[in-house]
């Protein structure tokens, strides 16, 4: 186990190019998206994610859906899921699946060589059409052609739906991402959505008796349309999106309750870790009104892909708090979070040159920005105003400017006293925040490629001395691939790491200072420890990362990668686990193989070995039973009130804290005529006349009896069920024990003298054998989990000397250690995201 687990991955609402499939339960209507190995399912009323499935050992190929049930078909196989559990396994097919479709009482599945198999489940009805752009419309009874349609400009069709609402109409989409509404009745064209899309269309679904149409496209997106205009034109009613190209820079936010991500589609997005409803692109005023008026496309009226940005929370609720560089671009622009839109200013630089802009950085009043060109000018400015405050000039340059080459990046100290600045040809320079003026140089001798600053936290600053002492820590990499750690107080290197083989694609300090976290095209993402000057460990993914953000609270570490919508999400395993020690993880020779975090967090992080396929069905077999009322990787609770199964383990300081202060008093004894019995309570009770000559010890001799016979149901019950090893009746009668009957039940099977004479024939110690197989069994089942841990550990204080002394029990007692072991590990891994959730629900304000 390493320090970084993986978590989840944000920011997919459709991936692979897998049409969507719709579901009507009662009044609601509900719709399947995959999302690669996974699919998600969304309530389109509000289109809010509802439930998220599993993950599959391919990725999924297509979806259908009928009332509960989704199918999925990855590879060659079909999964059926009710809900988000896996209940069947469909594997007729030889060559993988392209195609499942609600046809009717069945669902249809065609594999690439034309094979179709029927399987027996309800659905819709198909539609018709062609590559070459030409919409056929057939009378499948009578076997007839009715019309055609053809929009060959628009490219191949690729999904078509008829509307039932009593509207002749039919829609198409096209491989260029515009959907084509056409009239049957008068045989023509009747509408266009232009720009529906910025990719092919993959689906099209008309809702029931409603004139409202859902569409999917490969751009990461689902919307959702409503005809309810004057001229019958439709209008974007909701949508969820996420980036259509791979994001490139990503930053937390909000406390870490959010993420900032600037991606290669010209989109600058905000994605919620709590809720991801919240998720929202950042309004570029009226991008799809000016297209429309100018006739041009919304992506070539949005800015240019972003390549730096830069943010402050301190003023977000004043002004802009966010700047942004953009490619090949002179000017940098502001954002307002608060309301999720572009500001009203533009900054350009006063250089003589219109020099793109490459690096940008936000004091930490939240004031001033600062921007740095291709050129090597770097100039201050007011943030509330956008007005210029003035450029940062080294004067012994030959052209008046900050440095002699491109400006790498830039930072500014937690008090605006020093402003530091990397030229790409090695010289880092520390400037007077107020007058501008250079302070101190260092020359590095080659070339800076990418820069990281530590600006302390006062937080952290005051919680330890070290903080103190590791803020203005400056770290730098150059094309030879080995990072430098300078303090720009002192102007000298303190730290030096090597072993990336690869262009390092981008560095981040921890909140505290300890941590210098960095990525490579080698595709392995490593971790620095500064204060032992040595990495302490490093993993390796399939695709390498291409941007990294730490959260505030150095729970959560976010990545992006090359070719990947998403953004990756993963747990912080040190700070969740307090007693790991950064001993145990890599010493740095060593680089695990981990696999991205998925939409659903459950596959796991480690490489497994490849299996044949016989070995793979055996590898499915869990090796415990899970009841119908268990959610598979849980627990199920007793649902007893806590301070039962809490009782167990204290009884005995109940019993000194119950302990009567003043010895009982004697009662008063009722007249000789009226026989009674005796009591504990001391309350007179009369004994019925059929008793009433019996004497004090035929009484005594009773009520051993009944204690035998309670004994005796309960070792009678616990043999039964070890038979038929189903172990539900046992339980429910222990859970209907109160904690002092259970305690007297367990302390009944106590050995009061060891004879060695047939020493394993003794009841008792059957009967704690049978017990050590019934914990067995209900850890491996985790049923009832806290009231077994509760009873274990009482029975273990009871019997624990019995046990190591006697070695027919200290064989099941190992394998009672190794289940629990085991199960421990199980729910600990799957509390780790649970974990994870619970810190950021504890910050938002949701």
């Amino acid at each position: 186990m390493g320090i970084f687990e993986p978590f989840r991955a944000i920011g997919y609402i459709t991936a692979g190019g897998v049409p969507f499939s719709v579901q009507r339960l009662g009044t609601e209507t509900f719709v399947a998206v995959s999302v690669g190995k996974a699919f998600h399912v969304y309530n389109c009323a509000k289109l809010n994610l509802v439930l998220s499935g599993p993950q599959l050992p391919k990725k999924i190929r297509a979806l259908a859906s009928y009332k509960d049930y989704t199918f999925a078909a990855y590879g060659s196989d079909i999964a059926v899921f009710k809900r988000t559990d896996q209940v069947v396994t469909w594997s007729k097919h030889e060559e993988k699946i392209n195609i499942l479709y609600p046809f009717g009482e069945y669902i249809l599945s065609a594999d690439i060589k034309g094979n179709v198999f029927i399987w027996s489940f309800r659905g819709s009805e198909p539609n018709i059409g062609c590559s070459d752009g030409t919409i056929h419309v057939h009378n499948i009874r009578y076997d007839e052609e009715l019309m055609s349609f053809n929009h060959q400009i628009r490219g191949a069709v690729t999904a078509l739906s008829f509307r039932t609402d009593g509207q002749p109409l039919l829609a198409s989409g096209g491989s260029s991402g515009v959907i084509s509404i056409w009239n049957l009745e008068k045989r023509r064209l009747h509408s266009v959505i232009r720009e529906a899309h910025d990719a092919s269309i993959v689906s099209l679904h008309f809702f029931a008796n409603e004139p409202i149409l859902m569409s999917s496209a490969s751009d990461n997106s689902i919307k959702m349309w409503i005809f309810d205009t004057n001229d019958g034109d439709a209008r974007l009613l909701r949508f969820r999106s996420g980036h259509s190209a791979p994001p490139r820079c990503i930053r937390f936010y909000g406390n870490g309750k959010c993420i900032l991500s600037a991606g290669q589609d010209r989109a600058f997005r905000l994605f919620s870790v709590v809720q991801d409803q919240q998720s929202r692109e950042l309004s570029q005023r009226h991008v799809s009104k000016r297209a429309k008026k100018l006739g041009l496309k919304e992506e070539e009226i949005k800015l240019k892909p972003v390549i730096a940005f830069d943010c402050a929370e301190i003023r977000s609720r004043d002004w802009c708090n966010v700047v942004t560089c953009h490619t090949d671009t002179p000017q940098a622009y502001v954002w307002r979070l608060q309301n999720f839109v572009i500001g009203e200013h533009i900054l350009t630089p006063s250089s003589g040159s219109k020099s793109p802009i490459k690096a940008c950085a936000i004091s930490a009043c939240g004031n001033f920005t600062f921007l740095g060109t291709e050129g090597g000018w770097i100039e201050k400015f007011n943030l509330q105003s956008g007005i210029s405050r003035g450029s940062y000039i080294d004067t012994s340059l030959a052209i008046k400017r900050a440095h002699d080459g491109e400006v790498v990046g830039l930072a500014c100290d937690a008090t605006n006293g020093s402003l530091i600045s990397a030229g790409y040809g090695g010289d880092i320079k520390v400037w007077d925040f107020k007058s501008c003026k250079l302070k101190s140089r260092l020359d590095i001798g080659k070339s800076v490629t990418k820069i990281a600053y530590h600006r302390a936290n006062e937080f952290y600053a005051q919680l330890t001395v070290l903080s103190y002492f590791m803020s203005g820590l400056l770290a730098t990499v150059a094309d030879d691939m080995v990072l430098i750690l300078f303090d720009t107080v002192a102007m000298k290197m303190v730290r030096r790491f090597e072993g990336h083989t690869d262009r390092v694609t981008d560095l981040c300090f921890s909140e505290d200072g300890k941590w210098l976290i960095s990525s490579s095209m080698d595709g392995t993402l490593r971790i620095w420890d500064i204060s032992l000057a040595r990495q302490i460990d490093a993993m390796h993914v399939d695709v390498s990362i291409t941007s990294l953000s730490m959260s505030p609270n150095m729970d959560v570490l976010a990545t992006t990668h090359v070719d990947q919508n998403g953004v990756y999400l993963w747990v912080n395993q040190a700070l969740f686990s307090p007693s790991t020690n950064v001993d145990n993880y890599s010493s740095g020779k060593h680089v695990r193989n981990v696999r991205l975090p998925t939409v659903s967090s459950t596959e796991k992080s480690e490489e497994e070995p490849i299996h044949s396929s016989e070995d793979s069905k055996e590898s499915k077999v869990k090796p415990y039973v899970i009841m119908d009322h268990q959610i598979p990787n849980m627990i199920t609770l007793s649902l007893l009130p806590k301070s039962q199964w809490q009782s167990l383990a204290n009884l005995d300081i109940i019993k000194v804290r119950n302990k009567p202060i003043e010895p009982p008093k004697k009662p008063e004894k009722a007249p000789f005529f009226l026989p009674t019995v005796p009591s504990l309570s001391g309350e007179i009770l009369f004994e019925p006349a059929a008793n009433s000559k019996e004497t004090d010890s035929s009484t005594e001799d009773t009520s051993h009896k009944k204690m035998a016979d309670l004994s005796s149901h309960f070792s009678r019950l616990l043999q039964s069920c070890g038979d038929t090893k189903n172990y539900s009746a046992f339980t429910d009668y222990l859970k209907g024990l109160s904690p002092s009957s259970l305690d007297m039940e367990l302390r009944v099977l106590q050995l009061i003298d060891d004879e060695p004479q047939n020493l394993e024939q003794r009841p008792e110690l059957q009967s704690i054998s049978l017990l050590l197989d019934y914990f067995i069994h209900e850890l491996s089942c985790r049923n009832n989990f806290e009231f077994v841990q509760a009873v274990l550990k009482l029975f273990l204080k009871i019997h624990g000397e019995t046990i190591r002394r006697h070695s027919m029990l200290q064989d099941k007692v190992k394998k009672l250690l190794d289940v629990q072991s085991l199960v421990w590990q199980k729910i600990d891994k799957v509390f780790q995201s649970a974990r994870c959730m619970v810190t950021f629900l504890s910050n938002s304000q949701f």
